[in-house]
């Protein structure tokens, strides 16, 4: 097991003090699965009222430890499984730490799934209003930037109709517009700019790195390892819960690749 003196981090060389806007310190995150598979939820529920179930725990988390700074594009990397969705999660306040602190210096608008928050049945524009609702803004502050929203996400057309309707690509554009219409202090983006055609994530791309010069910290989860090159300062490797390297992005992705190999 990894303990905080095996996680490698590279040199790293910031002209001014860094200010820490994420926190994490010995987090882990625990889960309790069936032993054994069972085939239906009848088959579950039964057993489970019989007390005939037996768990084993399972780490997703498993004492990570670091901090992103204020105006950094930080990226998460690591096979599926390994805990990045996991972490983002955490960071998010949408899933509770088993143990470990994490604190947060700022608002964030995080983008984790597609179409999160999104009712099928209410229309582009209702769910426009909804969204911005659950990121904590008033109808006043939507009200102020709801053309800009349909404009960046290209969905004029559509904007009236049930997003049930929508393809993928339509409802990440939407998701997207929506939780970068007001200038974030923490952006979480979980793969979902690899959705969508050229243009618009070329669009998306710049809009992040926008905001990153005006002191917006980004992290980003992707599996396009040449993208999170492109765009972060800084990188952290997942592998089985635990942090294995922590540094600058060319070398800790070519570590992972050849880890892979």
């Amino acid at each position: 097991m990894l303990t905080a003196s095996d996680v490698k981090e590279s040199p790293r060389d910031f002209s001014t003090a860094p200010e820490p806007v994420v926190v994490l310190e010995n987090v882990s995150v625990q889960y309790r699965v069936p032993k054994e598979r069972i085939g239906t939820f009848k088959e579950y529920a039964i057993r489970a009222m019989q007390r005939r179930l037996d768990f084993v725990k399972f780490l997703a988390l498993n004492n990570v430890s670091l901090t992103i700074n204020r105006g950094e594009v930080f990226g998460i990397i690591g096979n599926n499984g390994a805990g990045k969705s996991t972490m983002l999660k955490v960071i998010s306040r949408v899933l509770r730490p088993t143990k470990g602190r994490v604190a947060l210096y700022g608002k964030i608008a995080p983008l984790l799934e597609l179409g999160a928050g999104f009712h099928p049945e209410l229309s582009g524009r209702e769910n426009v209003y909804l969204n911005g609702a659950l990121l904590g803004y008033n109808r006043i502050e939507m009200d102020a930037v709801f053309e800009s929203i349909v404009d960046f996400a290209e969905l004029r057309e559509f904007i009236e109709a049930p997003v049930r309707t929508y393809s993928s690509g339509m409802y990440a554009r939407l998701g997207f517009a929506v939780a970068t219409a007001h200038i974030p202090e923490i952006l979480i983006v979980d793969e979902i700019l690899s959705v969508g055609d050229e243009s618009f994530q070329k669009k998306s791309n710049d809009l992040i790195q926008d905001f990153q010069k005006r002191g917006t910290t980004v992290l980003i989860v992707s599996h396009n390892l040449n993208k999170i090159q492109e765009m972060c300062q800084r990188v952290a490797w997942l592998s089985r819960g635990e942090l294995q390297m922590l540094g600058e992005p060319a070398q800790v992705v070519q570590a992972y690749r050849e880890s892979s190999q």
